[in-house]
């Protein structure tokens, strides 16, 4: 009986990663390092000279190769333009896009740090003069290939995905079916409150883990996620804490940002619908990658009642953060 492959990742094994590489140009040692990552695979790769470099195998399914290189061009155009990020290496074939047994894959310079802390007023000041620079950057012209994002399509989008695969358990929908239709109705009255605002190409996931920092200097890292979208998307993810220390780290940044590009405040109203999008989504995320051998060995209390009742308490705090006022920043009542 011949044994099928129950996820192409299955396909991935040491030769075919170092085949990989070898047939775009690095010299390897045979030295391979597995680093910690879900949505991708990422290894540390030794070479026969220099120092080892990081090889990045993107999932299969779920980018095109255009919107991988759309990734990869706003990133080049971000460091031409001295901004700091960890870029794709130009490989010697001639492209920083590798092809090889079904996978596109890049490959990194290895750098170090740890992830910045927020709490310190110099670090968020200096967080948001770089993420001026990079929405400058970013406004100059639209992604004609990466998603945009839209929290309600999203959110709404999310549940059908988990309602549809039936991960609530039964005697939790009736309370999860009571929730949605109002925490939509709330995020919808927010969006409002914020009206139009700007989109431009975006970081996408600028949490603290995806920047390093050493030696005073700071890196952003891992574009996977970039997208269209307002600016605030690459600022809440930043903000800890109540209310009154959000808004005052909020302003912060903005204090930075300001000096390079101005900022409509009203995006401020955006930041509790894009975080109910945002829990909902790694909830479908979670169910979309089930099949991968990787997510129920490393999240098994997904599949648990006990995740499910946690989530619906975790989002009727979410709904009465979208009932409650927005955050304030500070001189600004």
């Amino acid at each position: 009986m011949t044994n099928v492959s129950a996820h192409p990742y299955d396909a991935l094994t040491p030769d075919v990663i170092l085949d990989a590489m070898e047939a775009a140009g690095f010299a390897v040692s045979g030295r391979l390092f597995a680093l910690n990552s879900y949505e991708n695979r990422v290894y540390q790769v030794g070479l026969d000279e220099g120092p080892p470099v990081i090889t990045k195998f993107y999932r299969p399914g779920r980018w095109s190769e255009e919107q991988v290189r759309e990734e990869h061009e706003f990133t080049l155009e971000l460091l031409a333009a001295d901004i700091p990020v960890v870029a794709p290496l130009v490989m010697p074939s001639g492209d920083t896009l590798g092809r090889h047994g079904g996978f596109m894959f890049a490959v990194f310079n290895q750098r170090g740090g740890q992830a910045p802390d927020t709490s310190v007023t110099d670090t968020l000041y200096r967080l948001g003069q770089w993420l001026g620079q990079i929405h400058n950057l970013g406004a100059r012209k639209p992604f004609q290939h990466r998603v945009a994002l839209s929290p309600l399509e999203g959110i709404e989008a999310s549940n059908t995905l988990l309602l549809e695969g039936d991960w609530i358990p039964q005697d939790l929908r009736p309370a999860w079916d009571s929730l949605i239709p109002d925490l939509i109705s709330h995020c919808r009255a927010r969006m409002e409150d914020a009206g139009e605002v700007d989109t431009l190409r975006l970081h996408g996931d600028c949490h603290a883990g995806n920047i390093l920092c050493r030696e005073e200097q700071m890196l952003f890292v891992d574009l996977d996620d970039c997208r269209t979208g307002p600016a605030i998307q690459d600022m809440w993810l930043l903000l800890n804490g109540d209310d009154h220390e959000r808004g005052a780290q909020l302003g912060e940044l903005l204090e930075g940002y300001e000096m390079f590009r101005n900022f409509n405040r009203r995006e401020r109203h955006l930041i509790e619908p894009l975080r109910c999008y945002r829990q909902l989504s790694h909830c479908a995320w979670l169910a979309k990658r089930w099949d991968d051998p990787a997510f129920p060995r490393f999240f098994p209390w997904f599949a648990q009642p006990r995740f499910w009742s946690d989530q619906i308490l975790s989002l009727r705090e979410q709904l009465g953060a979208l009932q409650a006022p927005s955050i304030t920043l500070p001189g600004q009542y």
